[in-house]
């Protein structure tokens, strides 16, 4: 049988919590969301279960990735702009070039994700944060949705 299952820890939903993230991005770029994810489990002291996070937008999106070596995020909007270029004859391009492919990016990125919280604490990886993603060239204003189902500390 191949690896090994941990203790399992069992857990009654106590608590569904929502709070809404608004970030004022400055065009395209990684922006770092962890710490507001972690504030907001903290605020409503989440124990065990799961953090949504969704993002209510579709030229941007949502990642968990590297946090260690900034080349990474770099290296990762380079790699978006070759699947998704601009000088492409897109139809839809009533907000400009960069409108969309920012949709497609958007589309193969995601606008939600799914953290699991154990002993009140995001389970992420040691070298992984929260991203926003903006794929838009001009600053837009996004809202993030967290959302918290599970106990409580």
């Amino acid at each position: 049988m191949p690896g090994r299952l941990s203790v399992i820890v069992e857990a009654v939903p106590q608590l569904i919590a929502s709070a809404t993230l608004r970030i004022d991005t400055r065009g395209t770029g990684f922006i770092d969301i962890t710490d507001n994810a972690v504030n907001f489990i903290e605020d409503i002291r989440a124990g065990e279960g799961a953090l949504l996070i969704y993002l209510r937008h579709t030229s941007a999106s949502l990642t968990i990735q590297e946090n260690a070596d900034p080349d990474v995020q770099v290296d990762l909007i380079t790699a978006l702009d070759r699947l998704a270029p601009e000088n492409v004859d897109w139809i839809h391009d009533a907000e400009g070039p960069d409108d969309m492919p920012a949709h497609v990016k958007a589309m193969l990125n995601g606008v939600s994700l799914h953290v699991p919280l154990t002993g009140g604490k995001l389970a992420l990886g040691t070298w992984q944060a929260i991203y926003l993603i903006e794929h838009r060239r001009n600053p837009h204003s996004r809202e993030v949705m967290f959302q918290f189902i599970g106990s409580r500390k």
